[in-house]
């Protein structure tokens, strides 16, 4: 089963492999840390925002805007890799724990949410 997780929040019980979605890794943190840090296991930034497209959802002001990044955002899901990774990890789902995640404090309005809903829809099993 895949868990949808906040980066840098303890772990939880069976959340297995922790693999971070992220552009970058967290800032000012060694790299032997990133694990015992709660951050993640795993770098995977094949699974985040283009690096303008990170930019321009911090600055989203509305639901509009969110809703254009969101389509920009699956857009680029759909390229080979990334979509090759999704159902890869949907597969996975089904035979083990693991979780995915950001630093995003409000997951609502980040890239993660659409994350779950794309593994969703690849029918993968998510907690």
């Amino acid at each position: 089963m895949v868990s949808i997780v906040r980066l840098g929040l303890p772990r939880k019980p069976n959340e297995g492999l922790r693999i971070g979605t992220v552009r970058r890794p967290p800032r000012g943190v060694p790299k032997t840390e990133f694990a015992k840090r709660d951050f993640y296991d795993v770098w995977l930034p094949l699974l985040s925002p283009s690096a303008e497209l990170v930019s321009f959802a911090l600055h989203a002001p509305d639901q509009r805007a969110w809703k254009t990044f969101e389509r920009k955002f699956r857009a680029e899901m759909k390229q080979a890799n990334a979509s090759r990774l999704l159902d890869l990890l949907a597969a996975m789902s089904h035979q083990t724990n693991f979780s995915i995640g950001c630093y995003c404090e409000d997951e609502s309005r980040c890239h993660r949410s659409i994350l779950k809903a794309l593994l969703m829809e690849r029918g993968a099993k998510v907690s």
